[in-house]
């Protein structure tokens, strides 16, 4: 049987509760023992994902943000769901440099962001109706476990 633990917040969808959103993530990451550079990533991945459900996604207007947490094993699933005015071309919007607001001097990176920090990135929308950004991580990855033998 696979250890798991979950946890899910929900917060107001105000520019300021972004940095709330990333340290409880990372709070809860904690327990995986992640490099600061693994903390880093998931901490700007889930920046990305709640400033583009406040910016985008209710544009501006304060409803609610979800964000579910899922640790399988050594690897952190995270959705960011909102049910704001959603994403009528998802590829189009995953393109880099691709933004619907160049007057907020938006980069049009967000997803390119997400992508680049975690391991998978998923994008599921419907116009009107909202949308969920899943990511997965797993910490630990490619490190290289070092003993020591006496000779």
């Amino acid at each position: 049987m696979k250890h798991t633990n979950e946890m899910e917040i929900i917060f107001d969808s105000c520019s300021e509760n972004e940095g709330f959103a990333r340290v409880a993530v990372a709070a809860f990451l904690t327990q995986l023992n992640p490099t600061v550079e693994e903390v880093a990533d998931v901490k700007t991945a889930v920046s990305e994902a709640v400033t583009n459900a406040v910016i985008h996604g209710y544009e501006n207007e304060i409803h609610k943000i979800n964000i579910h947490c899922k640790i399988e094993e050594k690897t952190i699933t995270i959705e960011v769901t909102d049910q704001g005015v959603g994403i009528q071309n998802i590829q189009e919007a995953m393109t880099p440099m691709y933004t619907t607001k160049p007057q907020l001097d938006r980069s049009g990176m967000g997803f390119s962001f997400m992508e680049a920090f975690m391991d998978k990135l998923e994008v599921y929308s419907k116009p009107g109706k909202g949308t969920k950004v899943w990511m997965q991580k797993t910490i630990g990855k490619g490190r290289e476990v070092w003993t020591t033998q006496s000779l």
